[in-house]
């Protein structure tokens, strides 16, 4: 379990973007939400990350297919950040959300002034925290090194009221980060692992995007993520300077696995879409986080009460 400075204690993460902009889901996801079968409140929920400004991306809902393809155990995806801006989550979503019921965490990125920016226009939400997407590896731009991540929410703390998580990649010189932000960040993500590292001579099934806009070929996430990312839980839970959380969850061992690694907390993120091959079903994505976390819940009350 990891606990932030605010007091506010989570093991169960949902990773930025799982439950949409509002915590309570795209609109498919919704009518789960609404029956109970997708328990947010289960979780501490990232939203999706904001950029300052308005931002197309990759996305296009009449043809997601053009920037995420399923692969075998995951995903590879190149979104590229596609929001609306944070002014318009200020506006239009922000002011509705209920932050008693629903533990949430916004994530941005962008350049340090725009962070700066953004992180104070946050500080009017009651938000638990506030993660600092350094990793994303759609935006098209070239990830960020670790004195510029360091600089940046460094940056960030001196203006948020809330709780700091930084977000890395594999890609990154994630020890150094950690190092630099200790005492800053109160724990560190891991994001979704470039292509070009998972598969070093292999064209990503998202190439005739790369061609398009350039960027490399997109970020992979679940089974496929799991050697790079569970590798770097435990180089950082040896190091020691920030509490970790362990990403690329696919299955109910996995929760051992990562913090048999080091782990503090643990998050879900690509296990939301369908398997490749698998549609969903009741018993299967997207729905499997919350009965993950309701068969822990159970086993624990059990050894208590025995």
């Amino acid at each position: 379990m990891i606990t932030l400075s605010n007091g506010h204690s989570f093991e169960y993460m949902i990773a930025s973007g799982g439950l949409a902009f509002d915590g309570k889901g795209y609109l498919w996801e919704k009518p789960f939400v609404w029956f109970g079968i997708i328990d947010p409140t289960l979780f501490t929920v990232v939203l999706k990350t904001l950029t300052r400004h308005k931002r197309p991306g990759n996305l296009r809902w009449c043809k997601p297919w053009e920037c995420v393809k399923l692969i075998d155990g995951g995903a590879v995806n190149k979104v590229g950040l596609t929001n609306k801006g944070i002014e318009w989550w200020c506006k239009n979503i922000g002011p509705y959300l209920d932050f008693q019921t629903n533990p949430l965490v916004g994530s941005i990125y962008g350049t340090q002034d725009e962070l700066v920016e953004m992180a104070e226009m946050l500080n009017t939400f009651d938000l638990v925290g506030l993660e600092v997407n350094s990793a994303c590896p759609n935006s098209g731009a070239q990830i960020h090194v670790a004195e510029t991540v360091v600089s940046d929410v460094r940056a960030v703390r001196k203006v948020s009221r809330h709780p700091l998580i930084v977000k890395v990649s594999v890609a990154q010189d994630y020890v150094a980060i950690a190092c630099g932000l200790e005492g800053v960040a109160e724990a560190i993500s891991i994001n979704s692992v470039p292509w070009e590292i998972a598969f070093p001579n292999e064209r990503s099934p998202l190439w005739r995007l790369e061609k398009k806009v350039g960027g490399g070929g997109g970020g992979v996430s679940g089974i496929l993520a799991q050697k790079f990312n569970w590798q770097a839980v435990r180089v950082l839970a040896k190091q020691g300077s920030l509490p970790v959380i362990g990403s690329s969850i696919m299955d109910f061992k996995d929760m051992d696995i990562v913090r048999s690694f080091g782990a503090s907390a643990v998050s879900f993120a690509t296990i939301h879409l369908p398997t490749k091959g698998k549609p969903w079903t009741l018993f299967t994505n997207p729905w499997k986080p919350t009965e993950f976390v309701k068969i822990e819940q159970r086993l624990k009350n059990f050894q208590k009460e025995n």
